[in-house]
């Protein structure tokens, strides 16, 4: 039986950003080969933790890592070389002591090229993966609002 998730998509907070395909993401085709976008979605995260304060280093700096414990990709259409295309990275409101990313990457033409998500669990610095939402987040969480 699967496990249904527990999350609040009214409570999300979304990043958007624009990246150039660069020429060794591609293969002999000039086509953006699939494991790349996986990585678009790590720039898609970082510069979420910029904008929203919740980096790797903001987070490492408070005694934790965020290793991903789950991927899903779902290819749509292909990007090629020189593209500019952008990917929407959204952190969903979850009670559990995770981090939810949804990413929709969207081609120049505003175009659905891709889908994914990834969760990552807490671990503190020593090893320990927390089952605890750790204070550092709950805190983050009552600052944009999801926790009252």
């Amino acid at each position: 039986m699967k496990r249904k998730e527990l999350y609040n998509e009214a409570n999300s907070l979304t990043h958007s950003e624009s990246v150039r395909v660069r020429f060794n993401e591609t293969d002999p085709l000039g086509i953006v080969w699939h494991g790349y976008y996986i990585t678009y979605f790590e720039d898609g995260r970082e510069a979420f933790g910029r904008e929203h304060g919740l980096s790797y280093l903001d987070i490492h700096a408070q005694g934790y890592t965020t290793p991903i414990v789950k991927s899903i990709c779902e290819h749509k259409l292909p990007l090629k070389y020189g593209d500019v295309f952008r990917i929407e990275t959204t952190l969903v409101d979850t009670p559990a002591a995770k981090l939810i990313y949804r990413f929709r990457i969207y081609d120049s033409l505003n175009n659905l090229a891709c889908t994914g998500e990834t969760i990552q669990v807490f671990v503190t610095t020593d090893g320990v993966m927390s089952l605890n939402i750790p204070p550092f987040y709950e805190e983050w969480k009552r600052k944009v609002g999801w926790i009252k």
